[in-house]
């Protein structure tokens, strides 16, 4: 380790789970800084969707809790949309039968109700008032909380561990993590939006097709975001144009008036997918404590604070 230690924790990894769990420790009153490889408004969780539900991630009974204490926490959040960009939106969740919503979500949800055939004509799906995330402002939202907590924050890449100089280092690198702890078992599940005008749809809608492909389109302000895929081991970063070319000719098929939408912009975002998300305390030798908190895959947003809440946890501990 470093010899400078001008902070507590230092939190490696600044995308929406190294910005919250960082947000969370510095409002405790710990002496946080931040390290992210890239400026916020360029990682992975920028290109993120974002709607709040548990997707591609595990292990349930845990991700249950930590999606829940998040709700909670985005809730409080769409109350300053604009600031936050956090807002309550109600959609369709497609091929998702009211009876198959647990009750950790239904209790929870309490205008949770079948769709109508109107609302979905593409088949049965629960209609759920959820919190979607524009992540051009909440992103440097919580950038700015964390520094008015007093906290930190330096553009840097991290080859090792032992460039730190704080006595805690919270692990929160995402698919980096697949290199730097190593952990070869964190892999990429690579997602591609294509980002157009609005033609009017104030409503978010998830689809799911006989072969499991996922199709979807989140009303975000000034755009509509349509989506995607779920490519596992691939690395390109680069928008495949006939890719960008279906997700528009599906989205289409659920609202037609998607099909003439001016295109913005095409991303493309790699999900650091795991087994399991790993979050624990790792004591090395040497005396300092390194607690890992990655391997959320498509839900870093959904379960956020709740995971945010445990690493601070076990960094103080």
């Amino acid at each position: 380790m470093g010899t400078e230690a001008d902070c507590d924790v230092l939190v490696i990894g600044g995308g929406v789970v190294g910005l919250t769990t960082a947000v969370v420790l510095a409002e405790r009153g710990v002496r946080v800084r931040l390290w992210t490889r890239d400026p916020v408004e360029r990682t992975t969780s920028a290109v993120a969707g974002a709607l709040w539900w548990p997707y591609r991630i595990e292990p349930v009974t845990a991700v249950r809790a930590w999606a829940l204490r998040s709700l909670e926490v985005y809730e409080e959040l769409a109350a300053r949309p604009g600031t936050t960009g956090v807002r309550m939106v109600e959609g369709v969740l497609g091929e998702t039968p009211l009876d198959e919503v647990g009750a950790w979500a239904a209790a929870r949800l309490p205008g949770l109700r079948g769709a109508t055939a109107e609302e979905y004509p593409a088949g049965s799906g629960v209609w759920a008032r959820l919190p979607l995330i524009d992540m051009s402002t909440h992103l440097p939202w919580l950038r700015q909380r964390l520094l008015a907590a007093g906290g930190a924050v330096e553009t840097r890449a991290v080859a090792d561990f032992a460039e730190a100089g704080a006595p805690v280092v919270v692990n929160c690198t995402g698919l980096a993590a697949r290199d730097l702890v190593p952990d070869p078992s964190v892999r990429p599940v690579r997602g591609q939006l294509v980002v157009v005008e609005n033609p009017g749809i104030d409503t978010w809608t998830v689809s799911t097709d006989a072969d499991g492909a996922t199709t979807y389109f989140f009303p975000q302000p000034g755009r509509l975001v349509l989506g995607g895929t779920a490519e596992e081991d691939a690395w390109s970063l680069e928008p495949d144009p006939a890719v960008a070319g279906e997700i528009v000719r599906r989205c289409a098929a659920l609202r037609p008036e998607i099909a003439g939408a001016r295109v913005l912009e095409h991303r493309v975002g790699l999900r650091p997918a795991r087994d399991t998300v790993r979050l624990e305390r790792a004591p090395l030798a040497g005396g300092w404590l390194l607690v890992h908190n990655y391997g959320h895959g498509g839900a870093g947003v959904t379960v956020a604070w709740g995971c945010a809440e445990e690493a601070a946890g076990l960094a103080a501990g």
